[in-house]
């Protein structure tokens, strides 16, 4: 029986699915068995931004099957354009969430990104939550590696060598996405979710904000207070007021459509 894809909604130059968590994770498990892989992108409002401001990173998403709402303003101009976007669906949630559905599946994952020691870190986490969760290999890229064609090449090899069934890139995008480009012209059955920090967050480097602060859409805060040096310019000068305009842009589509 051929499967039935969830509604799609424009947000800035993204189409974001109407799907929840546990939806994404159904998905991957029925393409596991029939065969076929694909990749996740996880759109928050930074790379809705640069998606908007870049006809290439753009397309580079539009290659993906899946572009989930990973953050609450993605979620509102969604629900205000008219489609009813069930949640936000998170990098570092799907990284237990299809860790979970590939151990119920006798599937491997393997761990691409963060610093030495920390994808083995987030392995072990990811084995203890899930027996039988098969690992089929770990890397942490040096710095740059992105850069040199041949460093890359061995990246793609190391990865291609262990056939794992799910791979979880956090390399932050648009790296991850590029990266993730190479490896599914290797890999077709296989799966691939770009999860940013999600893999020192599953090793416990840190933490995320409680579940109400989530709900509310104020995890950036939380993000900011951890790393302010590294997030501020980026939260408070880009994302901020494009996420307002992105809530405009959506409320001004629907009122003209009820006109």
């Amino acid at each position: 029986m051929p499967q039935i894809s969830p509604p799609v909604v424009r947000v800035g130059a993204v189409d974001v699915w109407s799907v929840s968590e546990a939806g994404v994770a159904d998905h991957v498990a029925e393409s596991w068995e029939r065969g076929e892989g694909g990749a996740i992108v996880t759109a928050n409002v930074d790379i809705v931004r640069a998606a908007t401001r870049s006809p290439e990173l753009a397309a580079l998403i539009a290659e993906s099957e899946l572009v989930v709402a990973d953050g609450m303003p993605v979620v509102w101009a969604g629900r205000l354009a008219g489609v009813g976007v069930p949640e936000r669906v998170t990098g570092s949630s799907l990284v237990f969430t299809l860790s979970g559905a590939a151990a119920r599946a006798g599937r491997s994952v393997y761990l691409l990104g963060g610093n030495p020691g920390i994808p083995e870190k987030a392995a072990g986490v990811l084995v203890d939550r899930f027996p039988g969760l098969r690992v089929a290999g770990t890397d942490s890229p040096a710095f740059g590696f992105d850069t040199d064609p041949a460093a890359t090449a061995e990246v793609v090899a190391r990865v291609v060598a262990a056939t794992p069934d799910l791979v979880l890139v956090g390399l932050g995008f648009p790296k991850q996405e590029r990266l993730i480009r190479l490896l599914r012209a290797e890999l077709p059955g296989t799966w691939f979710l770009g999860c940013g920090a999600g893999i020192p967050m599953a090793a416990g480097e840190f933490r995320r904000a409680s579940g109400v602060v989530q709900k509310v859409g104020a995890e950036w805060l939380h993000r900011l207070a951890l790393e302010p040096r590294r997030l501020a310019k980026r939260y408070l000068r880009d994302d901020l007021p494009f996420a307002f305009r992105l809530l405009s842009s959506a409320l001004r589509a629907r009122r003209t459509r009820e006109k």
